[in-house]
């Protein structure tokens, strides 16, 4: 298998196939399958990490949620009633958290980590993303019957009439909808985004979501790989084909921003108030101010998968063990990582940086050139 398809936030139809022996079981199964507890978790594919509090949370391959209470010193693996490919995990605060995963997996804590509960699945996102447009659809045609001359309209109702038949197929074909990030302002208000252009909104800690993707300049429903904010407030989404959305607003609605690059992005992260815009092939970019951005040269091509802000330095994390270390967000010099086990995220901590990917979870001390 090519080690980023194991790492990278976007999936392809094929990508399901990355939970492994999991699976080939029914989607069914999977969301409603306990993950099988084992001495071995710490080593199997973790694709994100959070801080909660005090605790440690990592989740990634066939359901495993790991914690740790003592700063990553040692870490237990958590019940967990799904066996999905679990792909991000957030914390609010030290109790309530989220995770998401493949096959629509939705699910929410209330106790630092220690148990979870499924919230939402492939299934009902399909079907709140039809309902969304249909309803929308429905408002569109009454505004044409009353200006059938309106060619704005027109063109209007046939994009989303195009987008009503893709969301009725995508019912039919099942819960198969990967969730790829999450991302809360507080303990109420989140998104949750994922492939085929999905975007969902709660305003409640996730008991209810609506559907949010057709706020999107996005006809192609590229996938939507990940979630962060600067700290002006202003709220961001990167995918693939280049993409990058920004919002002003909280999130109510989503400006397109161009980008030099029609590559995937993978993660997006502020450091000393500059933006930096990681991606395929090694492509990193930064931005004073979210609109112009600008190639930063690295020396390497590895693909960045996403960055780690300690105090004083900037980190990016990629394909084949790439580790990145930079003072200024300028220039870089690659950290030895112990193995070529291919990166996905990681936290800053007592002087060491936590990671996570193919190999589980390492520990490497900062280095202080």
């Amino acid at each position: 298998m090519d080690p980023i398809r194991s790492l990278i936030r976007f999936c392809m139809a094929a990508a399901v196939l990355l939970a492994g022996s999991v699976a080939a079981q029914p989607v069914a199964d999977r969301l409603n399958t306990p993950a099988l507890l084992s001495s071995r978790a710490d080593q199997a594919l973790l694709l994100d990490i959070a801080a909660s509090g005090n605790q440690l949370v990592a989740v990634g391959d066939q359901g495993i949620v790991m914690r740790s209470i003592d700063q990553g010193r040692s870490w237990q693996q958590q019940q967990t009633p799904f066996s999905v490919m679990l792909t991000s995990v957030f914390f609010a605060d030290a109790e309530h958290g989220w995770l998401t995963g493949h096959d629509g997996l939705l699910a929410a804590t209330a106790d630092g980590g220690v148990s979870w509960r499924t919230m939402l699945d492939g299934n009902q996102i399909n079907q709140l993303r039809l309902q969304t447009l249909q309803q929308k659809m429905t408002e569109i045609q009454t505004r044409f019957d009353a200006e059938p001359d309106n060619d704005l309209l027109a063109e209007h109702l046939d994009t989303v009439s195009w987008l009503v038949a893709d969301a009725t197929a995508a019912v039919d074909d099942g819960a198969g909808v990967p969730l790829l990030d999450i991302w809360f302002a507080d303990s109420q208000h989140g998104f949750a985004l994922g492939g085929y252009g999905l975007l969902l909104k709660t305003e409640d800690g996730g008991d209810s979501w609506v559907y949010w993707g057709d706020r999107l300049e996005n006809l192609d429903n590229f996938h939507l790989n990940a979630m962060a904010a600067d700290h002006q407030g202003h709220l961001y989404i990167v995918g693939e084909a280049g993409l990058l959305f920004r919002s002003e607003d909280d999130g109510d609605s989503w400006s397109r921003i161009d980008t030099p690059y029609d590559g995937s992005f993978f993660g997006m992260t502020e450091f000393n108030k500059q933006l930096y815009l990681m991606g395929l092939r090694g492509h990193l970019y930064r931005s004073d101010n979210g609109l112009e951005w600008l190639p930063v040269e690295t020396g390497f091509d590895a693909t960045l998968l996403s960055a780690v802000v300690g105090a004083d330095k900037l980190v990016l994390l990629g394909q084949g063990g790439m580790i990145l270390q930079s003072p200024d967000g300028q220039h870089f010099s690659q950290l030895p990582s112990g193995a070529r086990h291919s990166l996905s995220a990681g936290l800053a901590l007592n002087g060491a940086y936590i990671l996570v990917g193919e190999g589980g979870l390492q520990t490497l001390e900062m280095s202080h050139e």
